[in-house]
């Protein structure tokens, strides 16, 4: 979501755990990618489709459905045979918006309280269903991906950048290099702020697509040089854009000796070839050009010879003659006018050539100034900008998917160009670059030698694939994102087209569906790593999995990141929050999760504790007692507990402990003269 923009949809309230019957209509490829990450949560997936499937991208998926149900899914005996009735969510994903809602209504009819997720672009009809049918959510797969194509095409450190409560969030991936502030001696913990927050670390030489969960990495580890970190911060400016040279600034550079070489007859005449090709895909302005040429040739010939054969004759008074005859105006010059002095034939015959091939060329230019103005459809009233010299993006495709990159794109000012077959509507991306035509042939005017990265998003794969490959021979250095719409083509062309970042938006989105099937309000989703990260949001209830935990147990058992927090009687929020908070009903949650981390969480499955703290001795008078507010603070037992802890010592505590929070906990011992350490548990 781009910072300032509104949410995907308003919050909702959760739907109780352990209700499993979910109906999916429309199995096209988004629809079979639901209903497969659907069966990931052990759940019955019943599916309608208008027809069978006759290529089943999933080939286990047909094993995989409890029921299949042919025919429209508008229609209430459809919705009946498949048990709408017994179904507490349908995903209505079809490539028809139209019958996408009308299916909504259908289904609601027959059962009031089933919670409605549906694929459609139409924002405000979304927000107006919403309001009346209520338990309502509405996604365009296109719409959610876009942010993920920007961020891949800029191939820098951001992995993801968004807006939440008003605050600009990013994603960072960063190497440590020698010599800077990170690299002296610097535990990965130590980076943890109510500003950022670590949440992966691969070190130097590996590869960070082996390990995608979080908070795999040691909080003891010491940062190398050549190490990685992936950490979200909160409240910087994303620095996307890398300072461009300016035409006017290099010029202002230029000593006199490269001014003059740049104004040398071999430069010259490379620049005049270079502008004679560039305007060879304009045929109109050759032919205005190759005009405006010959008549200038034969007005200064007329000149000429005027003068020389009148030596009387001034220079203003030869102009006024030939400018006459180059426009039509040889009946002015000659007709019923007595001359004083005789004009020989030649003349005479020069002078009538001279307007009749004036008169000629002139009507050509007038006849192509004409179609030009036509054509244009005045829109100088919105004219474009220009396109940029270099580092911009070049988006090919300005259909949902394209205009969401470009919008987020030009939120943080990165110059860019689009290209489409169509004319947009001039109230869409007004101060974006535009280029109207065949995508194939529009590439050599969009400065394609000097452009960052290059993005192909048109609906098409096999165009998006021919036109990716020729923009790649053309600008081997340019970033080259491609939007595919079959998974396993996505993940062959991955492998085999190493310099290129294919991205399959019916994945990305598909996750989001599922997530906001069980009731989870999606802010954001982006790519990192070959997963989706969802940006997850709860509103805490009586029967949620998340109730009475620990912050600590939320992150490292379900794995996923809290980054904020608000108490139910507070409106002031918390950025990346203390593992100590224990959540309560009404509380607001935000976190990082994968799909994983979402289906942990609702099938309320926590993971292993690993650890038990061994308490040895306190070395101070006061010790024992800070020593047993720390533990009951930190590892959620009760303070009673840990008062018995603290009095038997050496001593261990009965409550086991995830690695991250016992290893904080020994530290936070250490600071109050307590001497502890950790045990395997089982």
């Amino acid at each position: 979501m781009q910072p300032g923009a509104k949410r995907i949809y308003q919050p909702v309230t959760p739907i109780q755990s352990g209700l499993n019957n979910f109906l999916v209509c429309g199995l096209g490829s988004l629809g079979q990618y639901c209903a497969k990450i659907l069966k990931e949560f052990d759940v019955n997936v019943r599916a309608i489709d208008k027809i069978a499937p006759g290529n089943w991208e999933i080939p286990e998926l047909p094993d995989l459905l409890d029921t299949l149900v042919i025919g429209d899914c508008r229609q209430t005996q459809v919705l009946e045979r498949a048990k709408v009735k017994l179904c507490q969510v349908i995903l209505l994903v079809t490539d028809d918006e139209q019958v996408n809602i009308q299916a909504a209504f259908a289904a609601r009819l027959l059962n009031p309280q089933i919670r409605l997720v549906i694929r459609s672009g139409k924002q405000n009809l979304n927000q107006l269903l919403s309001q009346n049918l209520g338990n309502f959510v509405a996604f365009e797969p296109s719409q959610l991906a876009a942010n993920a194509f920007a961020l891949a095409a800029l191939g820098n450190e951001t992995l993801a950048c968004f807006s939440l409560d008003n605050e600009l969030i990013q994603v960072i991936q960063r190497q440590i290099q020698p010599g800077e502030l990170w690299y002296y001696q610097r535990h990965i913990f130590e980076l943890n702020t109510h500003l950022r927050r670590v949440l992966n670390y691969y070190p130097a030489n590996t590869d960070p697509q082996i390990t995608s969960e979080f908070y795999q990495w040691h909080p003891q580890q010491q940062l190398q040089g050549g190490d990685t970190l992936v950490y979200i911060e909160r409240g910087k400016d994303l620095a996307i854009q890398k300072p461009a040279v300016t035409a006017n600034s290099q010029r202002r550079h230029l000593s006199w000796k490269k001014i003059i070489r740049h104004l040398s007859w071999h430069s010259c005449k490379q620049k005049l070839i270079q502008f004679w090709q560039r305007i060879d895909l304009h045929p109109s302005l050759r032919i205005v050009i190759v005009c405006g040429v010959t008549i200038s040739c034969l007005g200064i010939t007329g000149i000429l010879i005027y003068l020389l054969s009148y030596p009387g004759v001034n220079l203003i008074d030869a102009f006024h003659t030939t400018a006459s005859l180059l426009l039509g105006g040889y009946g002015d010059v000659f007709g019923g006018v007595k001359l004083n002095e005789p004009i020989p034939l030649w003349l005479h015959l020069f002078s009538l050539g001279l307007a009749l091939v004036g008169t000629a060329l002139i009507g050509v230019m007038y006849a192509l100034f004409t179609e030009n103005l036509l054509s244009a459809r005045f829109q100088f009233l919105t004219r474009r900008p220009s396109i940029p010299k270099q580092n911009h993006v070049v988006v090919i495709g300005l259909g949902r998917l394209g205009q969401g990159i470009a919008s987020f794109l030009q939120e943080f000012k990165q110059p860019l160009v689009g290209i489409d077959n169509r004319q947009l509507d001039q109230h869409i991306l007004p101060q974006m670059p535009l280029i109207i035509g065949e995508s194939i042939n529009a590439l050599s005017k969009v400065n394609l030698n000097h452009a960052r990265s290059i993005i192909v998003a048109t609906n098409n794969q096999m165009i998006n694939l021919e036109i990716g490959l020729i923009a790649h021979n053309a600008s081997p250095q340019a970033g080259l994102v491609i939007r595919m719409l079959d998974r396993n083509f996505s993940e062959t062309l991955g492998q085999l087209l190493p310099f290129a970042k294919v991205l399959c938006t019916e994945v990305l989105a598909a996750e989001a569906f599922v997530a906001a099937a069980f009731g989870e309000n999606i802010l954001h989703l982006f790519h990192a790593h070959n997963q989706t990260v969802l940006v997850t949001e709860y509103n805490i209830a009586a029967d949620d999995t998340l109730n009475k935990l620990l912050l600590a147990d939320v992150a490292y058992g379900y794995g996923v990141v809290p980054i904020l927090y608000q108490k139910s009687s507070q409106q002031i929020s918390k950025w990346m929050p203390s593992d100590d908070i224990k959540l309560k009903v009404g509380d607001r949650l935000v976190v990082l999760a994968n799909i994983e981390g979402l289906k942990r969480i609702e099938q309320g499955k926590l993971a292993f504790r690993p650890w038990l703290l061994k308490v040895e001795k306190a070395n101070a008078i006061h010790s024992s007692f800070e020593g047993a507010r720390t533990i009951a603070r930190i590892s959620g037992c009760p303070l009673a507990m840990a008062s018995k802890v603290m009095e038997e010592l050496p001593a261990i505590l009965p409550k086991p402990l995830y690695n991250h929070q016992a290893q904080r906990l020994v530290r936070e011992l250490a600071q109050v003269r307590v001497t502890a350490h950790l045990l395997p548990y089982g």
